[in-house]
């Protein structure tokens, strides 16, 4: 376990940032700190979505921040990584499995410069960031969604596997989505006292923003696909009409290539000089007749 303790300057606020504890460990800490039992399961399961609650004077929430991946992300812990919050005035303990960028820069830049105050502006703060993680995946799926549209509207050939990645950037929008319906949550039940407000009216409006964005992502998706499977399914039936076009000009020759290739002895026209040359002649007035008709119904 990877253990780091801060001080806020010119306060006795401690920030203790615990990067994957074990049981043993975190309990330690929780004894110190009295947290309760129940939070701390749920701070040490990695699949547990965002969630608020607040025991013995002392605020908890979990978020979870977007991790930048090139495999196609099929499940939340895939997709983010959990992030465990306890706080109160004096104290804000950080609970992550992996090492999070985020947290240096927190230190670095807020901590170590004395930007922030109390352990509700550093709560916020990393609300903030994690909503951040949300915002360039975003961009880049409308990109996305912009590059299959020119593919299914502007090209006469669709690529292979089209159907495939328009399907993941969907399951992609949707889990991100889902993860910041949980997040709202979050972002509502914070409480910040004077200075501390407007950075937290800042964070509900950049949630909202983001819930906007993954909204019209998800919708554009879906409307994507199914004008994707129309476009299909339009093209099936194009080869279909040009078959049975085909079959209709040959039932009637068939059919005559058929009477005529009966062996009966009998047959009127076996012995006739022209039977041959008027049979072809007939077949020809069949096919210019079926001709014209297709074309006066606009079938051609």
């Amino acid at each position: 376990m990877a253990v780091a303790k801060h001080q806020f300057k010119n306060s006795d606020i401690t920030w203790i940032d615990l990067t994957s504890p074990t049981r043993e460990e975190l309990e330690t800490v929780s004894k110190e700190y009295e947290l309760n039992p129940y939070t701390l399961i749920d701070s040490l399961d990695p699949d547990h979505l965002p969630k608020y609650e607040e025991h013995n004077n002392t605020h908890f929430f979990i978020v979870r921040i977007l991790e930048h991946s090139k495999k196609h992300e099929q499940t939340v812990r895939d997709l983010s990584t959990k992030v465990a919050v306890f706080f109160n005035d004096h104290f804000i303990i950080t609970i992550h499995r992996s090492a999070q960028p985020v947290m240096k820069e927190i230190h670095e830049g807020c901590i170590v410069e004395d930007k922030l105050k109390t352990t509700t502006a550093m709560a916020i703060k990393l609300i903030r960031e994690m909503l951040h993680s949300y915002e360039a995946p975003a961009f880049k799926l409308s990109e996305q969604i912009d590059y299959y549209e020119s593919k299914v509207f502007l090209k006469k050939n669709v690529p292979a596997g089209m159907i495939e990645g328009i399907y993941y950037l969907k399951r992609k929008a949707g889990l991100c989505k889902k993860l910041l319906l949980l997040t709202n949550e979050v972002v509502k039940s914070i409480k910040a006292e004077k200075d501390d407000r407007p950075a937290l009216q800042d964070v509900r409006d950049l949630h909202l923003k983001l819930m906007t964005l993954y909204d019209q992502v998800q919708d554009d998706a879906n409307n994507l696909l199914n004008i994707y499977l129309s476009l299909s399914a339009r093209k099936t039936n194009d080869v279909m009409k040009i078959l049975t076009i085909f079959s209709v000009f040959f039932m009637p020759l068939t059919f005559i290539a058929g009477i005529y290739g009966m062996n009966f002895k009998f047959m009127p026209e076996l012995e006739q000089r022209w039977g041959y040359p008027l049979s072809l002649l007939a077949m020809g007035i069949v096919t210019v007749v079926i001709f014209f008709w297709f074309r006066r119904k606009h079938w051609l």
